[in-house]
């Protein structure tokens, strides 16, 4: 193996090296004395206890800007469950269209056509990097996609290409969209993420929101299929209003609670959503103007308005190691992320498993543009060192 220590490390380093894409960096400040006032041991259907998941939705909804009549709910098994739930309770009533471009789209379209077993299913697939082909989409048919791919680096930059006059809905996983990016809320009818993504809270929580059109389905529809308690949203042909007013399906975790709240309360104090974007904006500025020029490196996202601002993917462009064959390439942009690590300047910031080999370094607003600047010096540092084993 090559000598690590052979050249010049960057002078700078950045103050908090978690570029995690999920769970990701906490907000800057962040201590656990944020947490004092959790109603620890308390039941989540007290009074105390669900003022503040019902304060979860309320102050949600107004930085989202999310329309009055939607409805939002807080519900098991993070931004997964969130999709699942509109997956196994929504479709089946039309045929089905699935943008498949990166991991966890695929993993919707596998729901769809081997969990599900939709006859009238179509998968509109493209490779890491790409979006599909958006012409091709049909709106009659109920839609699923991402509105961010994380694990591309991939992003829709507007929602035009969906029409006003669709007939079936629009399911957005966005997980690491929301918070971070404008979603055309009169473009889709599902709308779910999760805690720890671009607010930095703690997991296992995920947040449902249903345009009045995928209420409607809800009231309309009966799926052939049955719905296990976790996933049921509806009693005796009504809403359960409850879910959407703080009444969870199963027991939360009041510390997360407690966590999540610190967050939008941070947001709401830089800003809101538009200071939240700007932040986000920013780093993936920083990466940009960096990658500009550089040989050692390039953007996963091929298209400069489809790059994403939370979750940018970077490929290993440099000649050394696009002459590796694919085992080579994953063992050397393993060792890349590795020695980001042992330097601590970069945790978790390998791509994700299924994912080309590169890097992936997560730009939300809780990351400060100052510590992606820092790091990247060091990521040509980590290239140039590698190569030397390869």
């Amino acid at each position: 193996m090559a000598d690590f220590s052979a050249a010049a490390k960057p002078a700078a380093r950045p103050q908090n090296p978690n570029f995690s894409s999920g769970p990701c960096a906490k907000r800057p400040g962040f201590t656990l004395d944020a947490l004092k006032d959790a109603p620890l041991g308390r039941s989540h259907r007290a009074k105390g206890p669900k003022a503040k998941l019902a304060e979860i939705i309320t102050r949600s909804k107004a930085i989202l800007g999310m329309p009055a009549d939607w409805r939002l709910g807080i519900v098991p098994a993070s931004d997964t469950g969130a999709v699942e739930m509109a997956l196994w309770y929504l479709l089946g009533a039309r045929p089905v269209d699935v943008l498949a471009f990166e991991s966890f789209s695929e993993g919707w379209a596998t729901d769809v056509v081997k969990q599900l077993k939709l006859p009238d299913a179509r998968v509109l697939k493209a490779p890491y990097g790409q979006l599909p082909d958006l012409t091709q989409v049909d709106f009659s048919h109920d839609v699923v996609l991402a509105w961010n791919g994380t694990t591309a680096g991939v992003r829709f930059a507007n929602g035009d290409f969906i029409p006003d006059n669709r007939e079936g809905l629009v399911i957005a996983d966005s997980t690491s969209a929301a918070f971070a990016m404008d979603l055309p809320w009169d473009k889709l009818d599902v709308v779910t993420w999760s805690w720890q993504k671009v607010l930095g809270g703690e997991g296992a929580h995920g947040m449902l929101a249903l345009s009045p059109r995928a209420v409607e389905r809800l009231l309309t529809y009966k799926p052939a299929w049955p719905l296990p308690k976790i996933f049921r949203l509806t009693s005796k042909d009504k809403l359960i209003e409850g879910i959407f007013a703080g009444e969870t399906i199963n027991t939360p975790s009041m510390l997360c609670v407690e966590d999540a709240l610190d967050g939008l309360r941070w947001a709401e104090g830089i800003g809101g959503l538009q200071g939240l974007i700007a932040r986000s904006e920013a780093n993936l500025k920083a990466v940009a103007d960096w990658v500009a020029g550089n040989e050692r490196v390039r953007f996963l996202a091929e298209t400069p308005e489809t790059r994403s601002n939370t979750s940018i993917c970077l490929a290993i462009a440099a000649p050394w190691f696009t002459a590796l064959d694919a085992e080579a390439q994953a063992k050397a942009a393993k060792a890349i992320a590795t020695l980001l690590e042992t330097e601590g300047v970069a945790l978790d910031a390998g791509a994700y498993r299924d994912a080309p080999p590169g890097l992936r370094i997560w730009g939300g607003a809780t990351v400060e543009t100052s510590d992606v600047a820092a790091l990247l010096p060091w990521i040509d540092y980590a290239v140039d060192m590698v190569a030397q084993a390869f």
